[in-house]
């Protein structure tokens, strides 16, 4: 087994089990890392870090907080994959919760912007319309709908497919916190770019490369 940080093949074993390497003096547990490539194995399964807390037998704060940093994490990626990228196709979206439906409750949508890019996706989230409270729920609406963001060719059906998707996906998902909702949003533009047989592998990259694990 090689450092995890320098990739030197020479480890010592400590007394708490952890190794550590003899040149950067680095130290790493191999049993944490075998747990949280599970959790990461999970996340890409579409188990809910409930879920995974249950049939890994781990704690849920703890398998709830490696989900949160591999959602960062993928926000990060996502972005570096974009921007080697040129996209002339973009659309914006209002997203709202079933549960609020109702013209007067427009103003807790989400907004944001989707670009396609090689049956890809990627996603920004624009600021927080809460700000125009104050505007008749009804007039706001009818300005929403005549200023829309837009530029996308009739045949690109990829930002379609991708809110439809995200619509399935994000309902797995009850109370989300406004705070939140940029990384759950990243999440699933995770999955929609890439298969599931590609997820792990990615994941596993970005998990060493930045030791979240």
């Amino acid at each position: 087994m090689k450092c995890i940080f320098c990739n030197n093949n020479k480890l010592y074993q400590l007394k708490t089990g952890q190794l550590k390497c003899s040149s950067c003096k680095k130290k790493f547990s191999q049993i944490k890392i075998d747990q949280n490539y599970e959790i990461a194995n999970c996340f890409v399964k579409n188990l809910t870090a409930n879920q995974a807390s249950k049939y890994l037998s781990l704690g849920y704060q703890r398998v709830l907080n490696k989900y949160q940093h591999i959602r960062e994490n993928i926000a990060t990626f996502l972005e570096q994959e974009y921007l080697i990228n040129q996209s002339t196709n973009y659309d914006e979206y209002l997203y709202l919760e079933k549960s609020k439906k109702s013209k007067q409750n427009i103003f807790q949508s989400k907004n944001f912007i989707t670009f396609s890019y090689e049956n890809k996706v990627y996603n920004l989230l624009m600021p927080d319309i809460d700000r125009y409270r104050d505007i008749d729920a009804k007039e706001f609406t009818r300005f929403i709908s005549l200023n829309k963001i837009s530029q996308r060719d009739n045949i690109n059906n990829v930002i379609a497919e991708f809110w439809n998707f995200f619509e399935s996906e994000i309902l797995k998902y009850k109370g989300i916190k406004d705070e939140n909702f940029f990384y759950y949003l990243k999440e699933v533009e995770f999955k929609f770019n890439f298969p599931e047989n590609q997820r792990l592998a990615i994941l596993k990259s970005m998990l060493s490369k930045a030791y979240i694990i």
